[in-house]
């Protein structure tokens, strides 16, 4: 109980200096940017409808009975947030080294900022997929999305993803103070993990031996939760529902666990 009122108490310390790091991360990002924050809104449209193309013209990528281009974006903006976050969170430590050998910072800022600032940045490109959504109505797409009361769970699944994200991002800052060569593995690590998780493909052209692994892949559970509700206008199983908890909060502690464990000796190695 006593380590629990420190954190928190940590967190209303340092709550200016968070709120900060963000700012700055959001004028480095913008800087000499003459559309500036409008590119959060942008981006997602832009990256959709080249993937659009490329998958569903080209390859001839198609889900059956579902409206393609909102599946699809459901997809990219998911996996986007988890790719981006995790991958600021791994190098925040070593980053701000500078500013840890100067003066006392409990150091899970770093990682918990960086994660916050693309969340920012996610729920941004909320706005541009429900209007995407909504244009389903006026034929965008072969098939309509409808908007419904299971809308109200998707605040739930977004917010296990990111305990699930910043689990990944305490562990991959503490370990790429020991061992920057994790910089480079993880960045082939996502594009392999891109690839498994079915973000502009269905699960269903994949061998039932595949299926089965799929359910293995935590992003898979939260695409497919959050699909259901959007794409199928289903409610997602209360055992899925709890299993995405079990992920998020599961994972949030192994990496809190390992980053608290080994921060002690980070000034030793950065």
């Amino acid at each position: 109980m006593t380590k629990t009122k420190a954190i928190f108490g940590n967190f209303k310390r340092y709550w200016f200096l968070m709120t900060q790091l963000i700012s700055r991360d959001f004028k480095v990002k913008y800087k000499r940017s003459v559309l500036g924050i409008l590119w959060s809104l942008l981006n997602p449209i832009l990256t959709m409808a080249v993937m659009a193309v490329v998958f569903s013209q080209m390859f001839r990528f198609k889900v059956e009975g579902v409206n393609y281009i909102v599946y699809l974006m459901t997809g990219i903006i998911m996996f986007n947030y988890f790719s981006q976050a995790s991958n600021m969170a791994m190098t925040s430590v070593v980053e701000n080294f500078p500013l840890i050998n100067k003066v006392y910072i409990p150091k899970y800022i770093f990682p918990i900022a960086k994660c916050l600032f693309i969340g920012i940045d996610f729920l941004l490109t909320l706005i541009p997929w429900l209007i995407i959504i909504a244009l389903s109505y006026f034929g965008l797409g072969e098939y309509t999305c409808h908007f419904n009361w299971y809308y109200l769970l998707l605040p739930y699944i977004f917010f296990c993803m990111f305990l699930f994200t910043l689990g990944i991002g305490f562990f991959l800052s503490c370990i790429s103070v020991f061992l920057r060569d994790v910089w480079h593995i993880y960045g082939i690590v996502l594009t392999l993990w891109n690839y498994l998780t079915p973000v502009f493909y269905s699960i269903e052209i994949l061998p039932a031996k595949l299926q089965s692994l799929m359910h293995f892949n935590p992003m898979y559970q939260f695409l497919t939760a959050a699909r259901s509700i959007v794409v199928y206008g289903q409610r997602p199983s209360f055992t899925t529902l709890g299993i995405l908890g079990l992920i998020g909060v599961g994972t949030l502690a192994i990496g809190a666990f390992v980053f608290k464990k080994k921060q002690d000796k980070f000034i030793y190695y950065v």
